[in-house]
């Protein structure tokens, strides 16, 4: 990843992209720099959108799923993760990306940039108030869950490869990990 050194905020990162500045780059707005992603592998794009799929048949209208798209967070950052669980309706983001009270939690597909989205994004996530984060690592097959954000950094993270898992934003929901695993 290259970073600049200037530090932007969301609204001239929102000038670049609209004059077509960062057209055909796959970017991220982390902490006013802008980071440049690696390329997405196939087996990556395959895992979150089972999951999507996954989620969307198991929440129905409870939430919206978004999938790889921004979302805006206090401390000029725009990442995309790669899938983002958030309150309802989907007219709510018509002029604006979700914020973390908008946020029910968000989840990172990692296979080759592991420790980054164990170690900053996590941060990022949780200094941005973001209480259940989950990190699909699909190299070792497992799910690392992130909870309780507290002083910027989270109270709790486990491992898990089996079993179930319930959204601490929807007690009612139950996640197989399986099915997000694949």
């Amino acid at each position: 990843m290259t970073r600049t050194l200037i530090h932007w905020t969301v609204e001239d990162y929102h000038r670049m992209i609209a004059s077509g500045l960062l057209a055909g780059r796959q970017v991220e707005l982390i902490d006013g720099q802008i980071l440049e992603m690696p390329p997405e592998l196939p087996i990556h794009r395959a895992t979150y959108r089972r999951g999507v799929k996954y989620l969307e048949q198991l929440l129905e209208n409870q939430a919206v799923i978004f999938s790889a798209a921004p979302i805006t967070l206090p401390n000029y950052s725009e990442p995309q993760p790669d899938i983002c669980v958030a309150v309802p309706p989907e007219s709510r983001y018509n002029e604006r990306h979700p914020e973390p009270e908008d946020i029910y939690w968000l989840i990172e597909v990692s296979n080759s940039i592991l420790a980054y989205d164990l170690d900053e994004k996590a941060k990022l996530y949780a200094k941005g108030g973001i209480q259940d984060y989950w990190v699909l690592d699909i190299v070792n097959t497992q799910l690392w869950v992130h909870r309780n954000a507290q002083n910027g950094e989270y109270q709790s993270i486990v491992r898990v490869s089996t079993g179930v898992l319930t959204p601490l934003a929807l007690p009612s929901i139950v996640v197989e990990v399986a099915r997000l695993l694949g």
